[in-house]
């Protein structure tokens, strides 16, 4: 049906109209659907494909028959648990639609037109699309050694009186991690009036003494936490967030009150409650990480150290050359990524996976590096 004359379409904002139709990553389901075949190997998107615990998945099972009803939008039981799990008031969590919804409320609570926002040039690219989103100026700083620099995004920080900044610890794509008690001496530089999101998403997958041993009541941090990593759950969408009460309740405002699902809610308290599963977990990836980084070397590659579930694999050339790499090995069926900022982009990141899983990566990456070579 055309328009008749005088008819128009919706009326965007000038924000909404200056925006890029674009999305901050290319699932692997959309991969497959182009190239009209499933990938032998999932290691792009940093799932956990050790699966979540066995009771998470009785959890969910369970309430199926009940998803007639809304998830409690309070999220009372999760928000308790977690708060015992990690010695803190309730006050302190909020829950929500994975940290990618909790980085959304977040920025619509703290950021308007112009406000500026500092992260590392090449970080997690899902918080600068929600800076972007409500209209923020992103500030960036380089990575130092393959490591997110947090003396150089505090002091950007002061210099444009940035309202937040983006820092994650571990870090996504590098695998790179600061100790916590060196980022709670690096806080000692952070602005006044600056808040810090620490992302700590991987940090179930890092070494002891890697979580920031900051206070809840602290004002100048959120901690950002998920079940999608060590836990198994990325499809279910569950996040949380630990900060002073203030903060918490100002989420209120703004965050979709039944965002969350039933089964979601049920699975992620039942996993929660199962520690035994997460250390099984723990040490799936210990071994897959140990795996992944001989075959890069077996192949003339070098691993970077890495406390999460995935491993950055330095390829030694330029980011044409990655790029090259990782296109021959989705051809092959392996799907995974690669950091999009120089000169980070030297690598490619492969996702922890089955033994299954590593040996066809093992499989195709000869063919790859010699298709990257030849091109």
């Amino acid at each position: 049906m055309r328009l008749s004359a005088g008819m128009t379409g919706p009326r965007y904002t000038p924000l909404a109209q200056s925006l890029p139709a674009t999305v901050p990553f290319v699932g692997p389901e959309t991969q497959e659907r182009q190239r009209g075949a499933p990938f032998v190997a999932r290691l792009g998107a940093n799932e956990s494909v050790f699966g979540p615990s066995p009771r998470a998945v009785e959890a969910m099972q369970q309430v199926a028959g009940e998803l007639w009803m809304y998830g409690d939008p309070e999220n009372h039981d999760l928000r308790h648990a977690l708060a015992a799990h990690h010695g803190v008031a309730p006050e302190h969590i909020v829950v929500g639609e994975g940290i990618d919804g909790l980085l959304g409320y977040l920025v619509r609570l703290m950021i308007g037109p112009g406000d500026a926002v500092v992260t590392s040039d090449g970080a997690y690219p899902t918080f600068n699309y929600h800076v972007a989103g409500f209209g923020g100026v992103l500030h960036t700083v380089p990575y130092r050694d393959d490591h997110e620099d947090p003396e150089a995004l505090f002091a950007k920080a002061a210099e444009v009186d940035a309202k937040l900044v983006y820092l994650a610890n571990p870090d996504n794509p590098m695998g790179s991690w600061h100790t916590g008690a060196d980022i709670v001496v690096a806080l000692d530089a952070l602005p006044e009036g600056c808040l810090l999101v620490l992302d700590e998403a991987y940090v179930e997958c890092a070494p002891e003494g890697t979580a920031a041993p900051v206070s809840a009541d602290d004002p100048r941090v959120i901690r950002m936490r998920t079940f999608s990593k060590g836990y198994g759950m990325a499809g279910a969408r569950v996040g949380y967030a630990i900060g002073a009460p203030d903060l918490i309740r100002a989420f209120n405002k703004v965050r979709n009150h039944f965002g969350m699902n039933r089964a979601a809610q049920a699975g992620a308290l039942a996993a929660l409650q199962d520690q035994a599963w997460l250390a099984h977990v723990q040490q799936q990836i210990v071994a897959a990480r140990a795996r992944i980084g001989e075959i890069a070397q077996q192949h003339g590659l070098t691993p970077l150290p890495s406390a999460t579930n995935f491993v950055a694999i330095d390829c030694r050339r330029d980011g044409a050359f990655a790029k090259a790499l990782l296109d021959s090995l989705v051809a092959q069926g392996i799907f995974v990524r690669m950091p999009f900022a120089a000169p980070q982009n030297r690598c490619i990141r492969v996702s922890c996976g089955e033994v299954a899983d590593l040996d066809a990566f093992a499989a195709a990456l000869p063919r790859a590096l010699a298709d990257a070579r030849a091109g």
